[in-house]
């Protein structure tokens, strides 16, 4: 995986093909981004490489694991609990855990994971991701920073993308657009059986050329052209204020999921 911008700063967005198609992304998972009525809804945390339904990393207790709503923080570290979830060619530690919607509008749920080391490449792992589900299809913040240390924020409606669009978003550095960013994109393959603990199938995806990239230009967006239904994960690599941990590099992500949809005829 890459962790490095190619370039100082990129003028315009691109996508383009890095050398490893094997990304680490967090998730915040549920089959549904769309809810119609109030209620629990089920969530399962996963660090996982969902396009190739490859290896899956062990996780650690979450540093923050929280739901915003109009502005007002809800602690959901209180629904975590344990599980192993088996991929194909392993099993590691992950987490079930859920939150309540009750009015409509949208729900930003937000997971600051603790740092994960990974041995190949002698780092520390950190991805700070956010999901946006919706209530009611009544649209109130998503577009709205909340003020994390980096951050996806979506410029198109990210519970609402269509197949053959274009999804945009803006990354943010201490709430500033960062430029020249590397962004990895990849689309969950295989989702996850929230009975099961493990993929729904064994599909695997491989892009010809390596993992989808994208850069941000001068203003910090980047956009990406939808092929498929399904999650998208977008991870802005490297783009944290935090480079260290337990004396070793820190490589401090962004994560973003969206949900695309297939219009109907």
């Amino acid at each position: 995986m890459l962790r490095k911008s190619i370039f100082a700063a990129a003028m315009v967005s691109v996508l383009s093909m890095a050398q490893q198609a094997n990304a680490h992304f967090q998730l915040i998972y549920t089959p549904e981004i769309n809810i119609k009525k109030a209620g629990e809804v089920p969530l399962k945390l996963v660090f996982w490489h969902p396009m190739s339904n490859g290896h899956t990393m062990a996780m650690g207790e979450p540093v923050e694991f929280y739901s915003v709503f109009k502005g007002k923080k809800t602690d959901l570290k209180p629904t975590l609990n344990p599980i192993t979830f088996k991929g194909l060619s392993n099993e590691a530690t992950a987490y079930d855990a859920s939150v309540t919607l009750k009015r409509n509008g949208d729900y930003a749920l937000v997971a600051v994971p603790a740092p994960y080391y990974e041995e190949s490449e002698d780092i520390y792992i950190q991805q700070i991701t956010k999901v946006i589900i919706n209530k009611g299809d009544v649209p109130t913040n998503w577009s709205e920073p909340l003020g994390l240390k980096t951050e996806i924020v979506p410029l198109s409606k990210p519970y609402g993308a269509l197949v053959g669009s274009t999804f945009s978003g803006v990354v943010l550095k201490n709430g500033q657009p960062a430029p020249g960013v590397e962004i990895e994109i990849e689309h969950m393959i295989a989702e996850p059986d929230m009975n099961a603990n493990k993929p729904q199938n064994a599909k695997v995806s491989e892009v010809p050329g390596g993992a989808i990239v994208a850069l941000t230009d001068a203003q910090g967006k980047f956009s990406f052209g939808i092929p498929k239904a399904g999650y998208w994960g977008f991870a802005a690599l490297g783009v944290g204020p935090d480079s260290e941990f337990n004396a070793k590099e820190l490589s401090q992500d962004a994560v973003l999921w969206i949900k695309a949809h297939t219009l109907e005829d």
